[in-house]
């Protein structure tokens, strides 16, 4: 299988703040690798390194054979990269914006309009002949995309596509992400804080959490390693009580306590509910809610981490 990115043991500091403490990645060509983790983990900070735009304070990284530091020009003119700041002028239009682009990659006059005719197909962009400032945030993102597949990249790097817009337009990005991918077999590096779109896009995660991959594997197998379903209950008072009696029962594999709720993985859902109940029951707690549902990237984020993915805040400056 041919790996389109290798990273070993990534680093990078600002000053005395490790903001990347020792990656490693292994992303083979043709698939959508997503890389998870709450703002701060530093998941903007590997992109950075990987698309040559930071150097590393340690260890290495090749993308698509080279060295990120050697071969960091060869490297440019064969990726794509969508980052989370645009900079978009907003006295051009869409259409001068996607010509520019052609251009800084040595397209020819009639490449450059093909392009973007096809593009504009891809992305169902409308406004191209509209100034920038007349956008609304989703175009821009559209705009943007559009703007890093210009020269037809052979890997693409998406940093939180979808952050800040609605979920209509959300939902339009991942309409055209799966379309890059499936019709045109582009790899794609996205990075993502939403657990929804990590779950629905990547063919495999990479969880990572303080600088450091905590976790990595397909969305199905990181959510089954939590366990088979989770009994989610809310308890008010009698908590320590309630966890004791849980560990007790055969049908639990596993107690977590959440921000909100107690988390009982268990192997069937179905048949745990009952004795959990009448455990809860006699121990004398009072459950003010109690839930059955299956696994989310979420849960798996909680056994790997201790903490929630949304519960965790930038303190590093660097997401």
């Amino acid at each position: 299988m041919e790996m389109v990115i290798e990273a070993d043991g990534l680093k990078r500091s600002f000053g005395d703040v490790d903001a990347v403490r020792g990656v490693d990645l292994q992303v083979a060509k043709g698939e959508i690798y997503g890389f998870l983790g709450p703002n701060g983990a530093g998941k903007s900070t590997v992109v950075k390194m990987l698309t040559t735009l930071l150097t590393p304070t340690g260890g290495s990284a090749k993308v698509l054979g080279m060295d990120v530091v050697d071969q960091a020009d060869d490297i440019r003119l064969r990726i794509g990269a969508a980052l989370q700041d645009a900079s978009l002028d907003d006295k051009q239009s869409g259409r001068e914006i996607l010509r520019m682009q052609g251009a800084l990659y040595g397209l020819t006059k009639p490449e450059v309009e093909q392009r973007i005719d096809e593009l504009s197909t891809l992305v169902e962009f409308d406004a191209i002949d509209r100034w920038i400032r007349t956008y609304s945030g989703g175009m821009k993102r559209r705009l943007d995309l559009a703007a890093s597949l210009m020269h037809n990249p052979d890997l693409l790097f998406l940093d939180e596509p979808t952050t800040g817009l609605d979920p209509t337009s959300r939902a339009r990005v991942w309409e055209e992400v799966r379309a890059l991918n499936t019709e045109l077999g582009t790899t794609i590096f996205l990075t993502t804080q939403y657990l929804e779109e990590a779950d629905e896009l990547a063919d495999r995660v990479g969880i990572i959490n303080a600088g450091q991959i905590v976790g990595e594997g397909t969305p199905d197998a990181l959510k089954k390693s939590v366990g088979a379903d989770v009994i989610q209950v809310r308890v008010t008072e009698g908590v320590d009580a309630a966890i004791t009696a849980l560990n007790q029962l055969d049908v639990v594999d596993k107690v977590e306590q959440g921000p909100r709720a107690l988390l009982i993985s268990v192997s069937d859902g179905a048949a745990s509910v009952s004795p959990v109940a009448v455990a809860l029951d006699e121990a004398g707690a009072t459950v003010a809610e109690l839930t059955l549902r299956t696994p989310t990237l979420d849960d798996v984020f909680l056994d790997l981490t201790g903490d929630r993915i949304g519960a965790t805040d930038d303190s590093g400056g660097t997401s």
